[in-house]
């Protein structure tokens, strides 16, 4: 996702309305250190620091749609233990962007996830739970309570971890609201088939919940597409979307081919409640009027940062914002490439069939004329290798002061233009051992050389490339650039 579409998304986001309606969990971490064995049995030993708890499930869900910037209301059910308690001051604390919508049921416990961590590693995990569906009069307050919390929300999300909430009269309820306010349904669900959820949006299960609800394998892109086909004939929904962990994920919409969105592969800290974090913003992406395409960038982005984040963690806007900007670092910093690599990069290009060319200059300080330049470049090919001179290469050419930028600095800016795709710096006066590296199918300079003059001109006709001549705009140039510096400073 670049970062105008991010940027956009996050301002249309405030005030949209998502509904989320699920298990509802109390997430319970205590914090040690380990540093001898049980003389009693051989376990560790955690000598407990501090703890921390926080909403789970359908509540870290809730949690992370408001750490988006969006309006939730929260629909779960809760014991009337002190967990239960718990529970209620975690909503309420997250007002005014968490409304809760909390119903009470004395007979069962509330769900309590105790995770005992030290080192950053989870060393043992105890559940509180009880799992039967809601049944009687708590049902029938859970379906009267999400008729009200959804009123007003573009999009209902179901968070099924299975725990006896989400029944079939609350999935139906959840149906007859969308269809009389218009409202998406999304469920994410931990079930073994998803055939009850009926003619919802979208259904969210990772691969292997795929498998087993088909029973089929889901490891290949063409295994995966055959179960989500098989799905579709199972089920009523109208689209599944299958999370596959550094594979990405897979879309089928209904009488569309299956789309495949790959990720960037992260660093994983800790996983906890990634999932709820993806749908929070899938949902969230989706009320605010993003395409799906649109939506699930979205998602894949957020649940990125989470897994870097201990915890079942919330992220931000911001720190949204910086992971677009550091991966386009990274995409900036691999772009710049040593002949060796460029040849390789090329090489790889050319099994694709893809027409190749190449320029080259000094480029001290990229200004209009640059960019248009090569934009007109990178049309006449499919990929554009920029040849930089290094910084004596420039000093020999252009005199002493020269460059105004380093090598660095140069390469980089060039890099994070959209119309280049590789830079190759070099030490000589010309890039003639590029050209003969790169072997590139078009060679391109600007107008104010006459094909005769371009520096492996021949050498590219030998092998049956061309010579193309790009128009200069008028009146910009480093030099006319740093004259006018000059100018300027003088008259200060």
């Amino acid at each position: 996702m670049d970062l105008a579409a991010l940027q956009h998304l996050l301002g249309e986001v405030p005030g949209k309305r998502v509904a989320c309606v699920g298990d509802l969990m109390v997430d319970r971490f205590i914090y040690g250190t380990v540093s001898r064995v049980s003389p009693e049995a051989p376990i560790p030993v955690l000598a407990r620091t501090h703890e921390l708890k926080m909403l789970g499930a359908a509540g870290n869900v809730a949690r992370n749609i408001a750490a988006l910037g969006g309006s939730v209301a929260l629909v779960g059910l809760i014991g009337g233990d002190a967990e239960g308690h718990e529970a209620s001051r975690l909503v309420g604390a997250e007002e005014p962007h968490i409304e809760g919508y909390l119903v009470t049921d004395a007979d069962r416990p509330t769900t309590l996830k105790t995770r005992f961590v030290s080192g950053g590693q989870q060393l043992l995990r105890v559940d509180l739970e009880e799992s039967r569906p809601v049944t009687g009069e708590v049902e029938q307050r859970l379906i009267r309570t999400l008729k009200d919390a959804a009123q007003g929300a573009g999009v209902i999300l179901l968070s099924d971890y299975g725990k006896g909430v989400i029944t079939d009269a609350v999935i139906a309820a959840a149906r007859e609201v969308a269809a009389e306010t218009g409202a998406r349904v999304i469920v994410d669900s931990k079930a073994r088939s998803f055939a009850r959820y009926g003619d919802i949006d979208l259904v969210k299960p990772n691969a292997a919940e795929l498998g087993y609800a088909t029973e089929m394998r889901t490891e290949t892109d063409a295994e995966l597409e055959a179960a989500i086909a098989r799905a579709l004939e199972l089920w009523s929904t109208k689209g599944v979307l299958v999370t596959r962990a550094g594979k990405g994920v897979s879309l089928g919409l209904r009488g569309e081919p299956v789309r495949h969105f790959r990720t960037t592969p992260r660093e994983v800290f800790d996983a906890s409640g990634a999932g709820d974090t993806a749908l929070a913003a899938l949902g969230l992406a989706i009320a605010a009027g993003a395409d799906v395409e649109t939506a699930i960038a979205f998602a894949q982005l957020a649940s990125g940062v989470a897994v870097g984040k201990a915890g079942t963690a919330t992220v931000s806007p911001d720190e949204l914002v910086e992971a677009v900007l550091s991966a386009h670092t990274a995409q900036v910093d691999g772009k710049v490439a040593t002949p060796q690599r460029m040849v390789e990069e090329v090489a790889r290009w050319r099994a694709m069939g893809l027409k190749v060319g190449f320029t080259n200059g000094c480029f001290d300080i990229l200004h209009k004329g640059h960019v248009a330049y090569l934009a007109q470049a990178r049309g006449w090919c499919d990929r554009l290798i920029v040849g930089v001179n290094s910084d004596a290469s420039v000093r020999t050419l252009k005199g002493e002061g020269r460059p105004v930028n380093d090598l660095e600095s140069r390469a980089l800016v060039l890099a994070g233009l959209r119309s280049v795709d590789l830079v190759a710096p070099f030490e000589d006066l010309t890039p003639l051992k590029l050209i003969e590296a790169a072997r590139p199918d078009v060679l391109i300079k600007g107008a104010d050389y006459s094909e005769d003059q371009v520096v492996g001109g021949d050498l590219v006709k030998s092998w049956g490339g061309e010579v193309r001549l790009a128009e200069i705009v008028e009146g910009y140039s480093t030099s006319a650039a740093i004259a006018r510096v000059a100018k300027k400073e003088q008259g200060g």
